[in-house]
């Protein structure tokens, strides 16, 4: 059960025990932020344990799909506390028109989860504003609206396989590892559809991002059904199904850009209860004593990261470099693994500090993540504790000194930077003026400067302490934060903000983003990884293509035994079953 008030689940807990919790001056490093992995507490993951847990019935009761595969079709969700609809609308879309970028405004096949039974004359106006997108308008009886584009290839190799009465090749599917791949999927009262404060304390959907995570979960299944539906309709003499192994070897993919990014700037809080939830996770997980039966798990986990890892397929350099390198040092811990004395009571915490002092960050926590694997019961719990209230408040009578210490004290990396430098400052984040979308511009060169967003925390930062000291100096020190705002109003929002951080453990990322050399990819697959995303292919510095649920049970799956294991999924064998 979560816990039933929005305050009780945002708390923190004090974490005890002989591994203390990594200081945030580690962990909160954009570097190590971009190479985080997929855990136990990711959201598909936690989604995908209350469908099992909880046995919801998945049925579908309509399926108007032509031998084209275009159409309507509806899916019905019934779970222990209410009943939701997901309705699909599959279109024709010409080549010329499919594009992942955020400007485009077709799409193969447009989605809504709905609460209830959906009948024919709401029906008829989720047909008319669904397929619109942003430019159309629900209301808040929806819960999540997404889009998404067929892989094309891999979509038409699938369908001329099995039309011929064969399975396709895994080769082909481990390419790419999804017939669809969403370009959005929106939540939290965009268009009209429901806020999250309107489902935060429901029992199905209450955890962060769990409705969307369900929503492409229920997208996956679908583009398996429409796949089998095609190749019958062209071929039905001769055609066949997907067989399980491969089935399950699908996930659906998403390409996802800058639009990510700013969440983890303008929702400090929640991203400091997530990083405390994989970090208590990994603390509880590294102060377990070693035994044998989970020493040869582990092993056999390494194996499993190095293959899935040699089958993600990718263009792009750097991330190319990078996972060569976790392939070659997870042989490298496996190695060291072996010999390693089975009942050694610091087994765990031993191989990530030796991680730590030999191999790099994408290594390290490979490695975290996998140990983390080992232990559901001392972490399986945490999921609960997902979600935080985005509170910041301000404490007029705070000291000015005060205020300097917490500055000095948790934000002192902020103070590292010369912003009268013209690196420190190179870019600036804005909105475009089509799709209210971020961007990313460089100052002097480019316009937009004039619409810069304020994800500039560590310039708001230097520039408040600056002040501060201005301020407490004339006034010989004998001064409260309100004093202060009577004559500098417009530093308000940023003194909430850091007395309110100060008081978390993960509270700030620890970089300036409008610095040259920051990669905005960092900060996406930050945010991906704790959606639980895999096989990360960057498509450049700021726009990624990733896959989700690949590996995890099948709706047929549900009500029948569940081993949840189905990280780091790997290519079937030919013997299909």
């Amino acid at each position: 059960m979560l816990p039933q008030s929005r305050e009780e689940r945002s708390l923190p807990w004090p974490h005890t025990g002989p591994i203390a919790l990594r200081p945030a001056d580690e962990v909160m490093q954009l570097e190590r932020l971009g190479a985080l992995h997929a855990t136990r507490v990711s959201f598909i993951r936690t989604v995908m344990r209350k469908m099992m847990r909880e046995q919801w019935h998945i049925e579908r009761v309509r399926f108007d799909i032509d031998a084209e595969g275009y159409g309507t079709a509806i899916y019905r969700v019934t779970t222990p506390e209410s009943t939701y609809d997901f309705v699909v609308f599959s279109h024709y879309l010409d080549d010329s028109q499919r594009t992942d970028r955020v400007i485009a405004n077709a799409w193969d096949t447009t989605m809504g989860l709905c609460v209830g039974e959906v009948d024919e004359e709401r029906l008829e106006g989720l047909r008319y504003n669904i397929p619109r997108q942003e430019a159309g308008r629900c209301d808040p009886s929806v819960l999540v609206l997404s889009r998404a584009n067929r892989s094309v290839r891999n979509f038409n190799a699938v369908v001329d396989a099995l039309a011929a009465g064969r399975q396709p090749e895994p080769e082909w599917i481990a390419k790419v590892g999804y017939l669809y791949r969403t370009t959005a999927v929106y939540g939290n009262g965009k268009f009209g559809i429901a806020d999250y404060p309107k489902i935060r304390d429901w029992e199905d959907f209450g955890l962060p991002f769990s409705a969307q995570m369900f929503t492409v979960y229920l997208l996956r299944h679908f583009s398996i059904e429409q796949v089998e539906h095609i190749a019958a309709a062209r071929a039905p003499a001769t055609a066949t199904t997907l067989c399980d192994s491969l089935r399950r070897y699908l996930g659906i993919g998403n390409s996802t850009g800058l639009g990510m990014a700013p969440f983890l700037i303008s929702h400090p809080t929640l991203i400091n209860q997530w990083v405390l939830v994989r970090e208590t996770a990994l603390a509880r997980s590294l102060a377990q004593p070693g035994d044998g039966e989970r020493k040869h798990r582990l092993l056999g986990l390494v194996e499993r990261a190095q293959q899935h890892t040699r089958e993600t397929h990718l263009d792009d350099e750097r991330q190319a470099r990078l996972n060569a390198a976790m392939i070659e040092e997870l042989g490298l811990a496996h190695a060291w693994l072996q010999p390693a004395a089975s009942d050694d009571p610091a087994l765990w915490q031993k191989l990530s500090d030796h991680a730590r002092a030999n191999w790099s960050l994408e290594t390290q926590e490979m490695l975290h993540s996998l140990i983390i694997e080992l232990f559901p019961e001392q972490v399986d719990e945490l999921e609960l504790h997902t979600g935080a209230a985005e509170y910041h408040d301000l404490v007029p009578d705070m000291s000015l000194e005060r205020l300097l210490g917490l500055i000095e004290t948790h934000y002192d990396w902020a103070l590292r930077y010369d912003f009268d430098t013209p690196e420190a400052q190179y870019w600036f984040w804005y909105r475009s003026a089509e799709k209210e979308e971020p961007r990313l511009g460089v100052r002097g060169e480019e316009p937009g400067a004039d619409r810069e967003m304020p994800l500039d925390i560590a310039r708001q930062v230097r520039r408040c302490y600056d002040r501060l000291r201005e301020h407490r100096d004339a006034q010989g020190g004998r001064t409260t934060v309100v004093e202060f705002l009577l004559e500098n109003p417009d530093l308000k929002a940023i003194i909430r903000r850091i007395q309110s951080m100060a008081q978390t453990h993960y509270g700030e990322i620890r970089a300036n983003l409008l610095e040259r050399d920051m990669l905005p990819m960092h900060l996406l697959r930050c945010k991906l990884s704790f959606f639980g995303a895999s096989k990360f292919d960057p498509r450049s510095d700021r726009w990624v293509r990733i896959t989700l649920f690949q590996g995890a049970p099948l709706v047929e799956d549900i009500g029948s035994d569940f081993d949840d294991d189905w990280f780091m999924p790997t290519m079937p064998n030919r013997e299909f079953s």
